[in-house]
């Protein structure tokens, strides 16, 4: 306990072996004489302050994926099914277990003191030996703050460890502790048991009055009061070396009773589910999160829908003469400009939003930095290609491009590719990125280079010298080489105008400096683009991951 700011978050911290990016550690902490280390996450739970959820999954379904990576591998499915249907109910969740958590001011969902329940319930899901509690009841009103102390006491008499920060509690929780220590500006003021607290501020000058609660008279001693620094803080340090004198003493009237600490592992893995386990949950979260997100499905189908409509319309059935030429190459460019867009726009929150989940979770052992990379762009990879079908079933039969079958279908695997390539852009910028709101600020300076070097604006002799590296690296010079051959290839006559005549379709390919023999190697550098770029989005995301935060 102490005010805030005493540095109690900072402890438990420095204890759990994690949020330590930005401090410097000294010293070492031992679990009954051993060094766990970084393991320490491996044999004990946090529950942290802030709770961090999938807001699209239920309280169920959140709690069946931890329990399927966080239990021991021994247990069956049932068996994990039945600590969570027990968790919902000794967690008082059973009215919102088939609830969606919530995302706020988008999808609604479950209240502040039942999120804080469920925070919780995941973390005892695997009844570990060791646990952190950071602030607990915050946010929770009396009886349902006592209900969860008074779990919390059961398993530590269970033969569980439990250390709590906890900010003021009611009389009634703060009996329910066994050992205090008391924190001010980041030092000790008290350590011992909580029945002696009273004795030691009564040998410090400070008697607690009758009827009062105890934890509100520490706190009150032990803050910091604005306006009169001075003299609080003579306080604090004459209480603090009032303990340090009789520290010694102390540390002898202390129980050594303490739970069995959980063994050391030595395991090569710190993950306690397998690959394939990880990998199997993760997806499957993924793919529930994406299709439950009503911005991500409905939205971008009726933009899809609406922008294919807007371009078959004003593109609306183009004959093959000299000014047609301008207008479908316009078209086709415009159409992959706009799909690469927007799906490049419809990924740049993939891993931004989630970033925080994801380093708690991954810190926590729960899965590995690859499989939560491959997850989240197979689960998206339908919903690429199902937008993409969308807007070129539509405005390619709308504008009038090659009629053959043949030729639509090449268009529509082109299309593919290079959303699908725009899309791994999206990755490596969103894995760049530390926020969304930077993530977009970086996403079009960064594209927009790349649009310019596709072979429209400029055309592709034209690029000055020390630009041509970025041609090499445009999927969009790439698709637009590959589709305006699949366009005009096969085209045997085109009719001239008076001034100027572009007879068919190799003349054309030929005005826009792009070779028919290309097309096979256009679509090989698409393929290898998108690699390229996943590579590099991969290889951000696990720079970011072995950062400790």
């Amino acid at each position: 306990m102490g005010a805030s700011g005493a540095g109690k978050t900072t402890l438990l911290n420095v204890l759990t072996n994690r949020n330590l990016r930005l401090l410097r550690v000294e010293g070492e902490v031992l679990v009954n004489g051993q060094n766990f280390g970084e393991s320490i996450a491996r044999h004990s739970a946090y529950v942290q302050q802030d709770d961090l959820f999938v807001g699209t999954l239920t309280v169920r379904e959140h709690l069946i994926f931890q329990a399927m990576l966080r239990m021991d591998k021994h247990l069956t499915y049932e068996e994990r099914m039945k600590r969570v249907a027990e968790v919902i109910l000794e967690m008082g969740l059973t009215k919102c277990a088939d609830t969606v958590i919530g995302v706020a001011g988008r999808v609604k969902g479950i209240s502040g003191g039942e999120a804080k329940r469920l925070a919780f319930a995941a973390e005892v899901l695997t009844k570990p030996a060791l646990m952190f509690c950071d602030e607990p009841t915050s946010g929770l009103d009396s009886f349902m703050s006592q209900s969860i102390v008074s779990a919390l006491r059961d398993m530590a008499e269970g033969g569980r460890t439990i250390v709590c920060t906890i900010h003021q509690p009611s009389s009634e929780v703060f009996e329910l502790f066994d050992h205090l220590l008391l924190m001010a500006e980041g030092r000790v003021a008290f350590r011992g048991r909580s029945t002696k607290a009273l004795d030691f501020f009564k040998r410090a000058g400070l008697q607690c009055p009758i009827n009062y609660n105890p934890a509100d008279f520490y706190i009150q001693n032990l803050a910091i009061v604005p306006g009169k620094e001075k003299e609080s803080r003579e306080k604090v340090s004459a209480i603090v070396e009032q303990f340090s004198r009789e520290a010694r003493t102390m540390d002898a009237t202390l129980s050594t009773g303490y739970s069995i600490p959980p063994p050391l592992v030595n395991e090569a893995s710190r993950y306690r589910a397998s690959w394939i386990s990880q990998f199997r949950a993760v997806l499957w979260r993924s793919w529930i999160s994406l299709i439950r997100d009503p911005m991500l499905i409905k939205v971008r189908f009726i933009q899809s829908v609406v922008i294919a409509l807007l371009l078959g319309l004003v593109f609306y059935n183009q004959t093959y003469n000299q000014e047609g030429i301008m207008n479908i190459n316009g078209a086709i460019f415009i159409i992959l400009m706009n799909n690469s867009f927007s799906n490049m726009f419809s990924v740049i929150n993939a891993f931004t939003v989630e970033q925080h989940i994801f380093l708690r979770e991954h810190w926590n052992g729960m899965y590995r930095t690859d499989i939560y990379f491959w997850c989240k762009t197979i689960a998206e990879a339908p919903v690429l290609v199902f937008m993409t079908s969308v807007l070129v079933c539509i405005v390619y039969w709308m504008i009038g491009l090659n009629t053959d079958p043949k030729a639509f279908f090449i268009c529509l695997a082109i299309m593919i590719l290079v959303a699908n390539t725009a899309a791994s852009f999206g990755y490596l910028v969103s894995c760049l990125s530390s926020t969304l709101s930077v993530a977009l600020s970086l996403a079009t300076p960064l594209i927009m280079p790349l649009v310019l070097f596709g072979g429209f604006y400029l055309n592709a002799n034209s690029v000055p010298v020390y630009f041509i590296w970025l041609k090499y690296i445009s999927m969009f010079y790439y698709g637009n080489e590959a589709l305006s051959i699949n366009q005009w290839a096969d085209v045997k006559n085109i009719t001239c105008s008076p001034h100027v005549c572009i007879p068919n379709g190799k003349a054309v390919l030929a005005s826009l400096n792009f070779k028919e023999d290309n097309f096979l190697q256009d679509i090989l550098l698409i393929i290898a683009l998108m690699v390229f770029f996943r590579i590099l989005a991969f290889i951000a995301l696990l720079i970011k991951s072995s950062r400790k935060t």
